[in-house]
């Protein structure tokens, strides 16, 4: 590694607090916070499954008198979140509770940048009207081991009319002044929202390790993150009560998340958030049937660092060059994807007629900037057209022996 001047700076400003059991603490954290009337932000999906009953009981037995907004739908617009800060100045509200998945975090977080600094929230898109002043005292309840947006210093917003999602923060005024994990309200999540979000963590983790931004702090936690995801998704997915799985990718999730800091992640997420603006679809599965053909093209820009992934993820790459075991950490991730049955990018709503709009949504994300391997629109379009042809071939990724396939987009995307 070449040492540089440039500046290099982490900041959490987030207590993290976690157990099995940890909402019972719920009413007594918000009142730590001086918090009287807070706004519980969720969705319908946490109602009818109970976890907001769990979450109101221990806040009234602490004599608090929340409200709820259980509105939140996944890939949270503009004007739902102008909706709730809406809400959240009528009743004179004082705090914030995000219980959820990313999507409930990042609309808590959005609502308080409005209710502090007013007007919409789409005029704090990154890089427009700076967020001054800090938010509310939220508290964020993660109930999907996913985004890790209970530690991050980001939300992310959907602009259904330019079709994108854009990015808030960036500053620690945004983060959640506590993160509140309590893996065993997520023990009923379906397998298709456990694959799905579990691989949003993985990716976290391995993006911002590879990313150009990295340093010592980060590496540590997505190191230690992408471990537990990669050694207990997979039994997540297949025993949705397994509270040892649980917990560990809740809090593989929370590290990868920390992972991020204040910088970027890589070209899987300008994929993925691109497109999402595009349709609607799950983050979390978009972004993991993404992972391995990014990694594929990426690896030959930090063979190093991808050897370092490989072995944190479990593959036996003793005797192996660097060169190969950066080769068994792509690998891995393709038979992970299909072992978790993450869908295809048809079945998630998009074509191959599409990639060269989608190439170019990516290349304009600002994610591209910290990717490890140069990525233009051209580029991503060889991504792509692996990912549809990756996720056709549905199990056949890798070939028994563990070579990467060998079609002529294989071979044309590490170009």
């Amino acid at each position: 590694m070449l040492l540089d001047s440039v500046l290099r700076s982490y900041q959490s400003p987030t207590r993290m607090v976690h157990a099995i059991g940890a909402i019972k603490a719920l009413g007594e954290e918000v009142k730590a916070l001086g918090v009287r009337r807070p706004l519980l932000v969720t969705d319908q999906g946490i109602v009818k499954a109970g976890l907001l009953d769990e979450a109101l009981t221990p806040l009234r037995a602490a004599g608090l008198d929340p409200v709820s907004f259980a509105q939140v739908r996944a890939n949270p617009a503009i004007a739902l979140v102008d909706e709730g800060a809406r809400l959240y100045q009528r009743e004179r509200c004082d705090g914030l509770i995000g219980l959820g998945g990313g999507s409930s975090i990042d609309t808590a977080k959005g609502i308080g940048v409005v209710a502090v600094h007013g007007g919409s929230i789409v005029q704090y898109e990154w890089g427009k009207s700076p967020i001054h002043s800090r938010i509310p005292p939220l508290i964020a309840v993660p109930t999907t081991a996913g985004t890790g947006s209970e530690v991050t210093l980001w939300a992310v917003i959907t602009d259904p009319e330019r079709k994108i999602k854009f990015n808030v923060g960036g500053t620690p005024n945004i983060a959640a002044h506590v993160a509140l994990v309590d893996p065993a309200l997520s023990v009923n999540l379906p397998a298709a929202v456990t694959a799905g979000t579990g691989m949003d963590a993985l990716t976290h983790a391995i993006e911002c390790f590879t990313m150009a931004y990295h340093q010592p702090f980060t590496d540590a936690v997505a190191l230690l993150g992408m471990e537990y995801c990669a050694s207990w998704l997979r039994i997540a997915f297949s025993q949705a009560h397994n509270l040892e799985a649980r917990y560990h990718m809740s809090l593989g999730a929370m590290l990868a998340g920390l992972a991020y800091g204040t910088d970027s992640a890589g070209a899987a997420h300008a994929m993925s958030q691109s497109a999402g603006g595009v349709h609607d679809a799950p983050h979390g599965a978009l972004t993991g049937r993404l992972l391995a053909p990014v990694m594929e093209y990426n690896y030959a820009g930090e063979p190093e660092r991808f050897a370092r992934i490989a072995r944190a993820i479990g593959e036996d790459v003793h005797g192996l060059s660097t060169w190969k075991a950066a080769e068994r950490a792509v690998e891995a991730v393709y038979r992970l994807t299909e072992d978790v049955e993450i869908p295809s990018l048809e079945e998630l709503g998009f074509s191959e007629g599409e990639i060269p709009m989608l190439a170019e949504k990516a290349e304009a994300d600002s994610q591209t900037i910290g990717n490890p391997r140069d990525v233009d629109a051209g580029n991503y379009r060889k991504i792509y057209a692996r990912a549809f042809e990756a996720g056709r071939r549905r199990g056949q990724a890798a070939h028994p022996d563990g070579r990467l396939a060998s079609t002529p987009e294989a071979s044309r995307v590490a170009q």
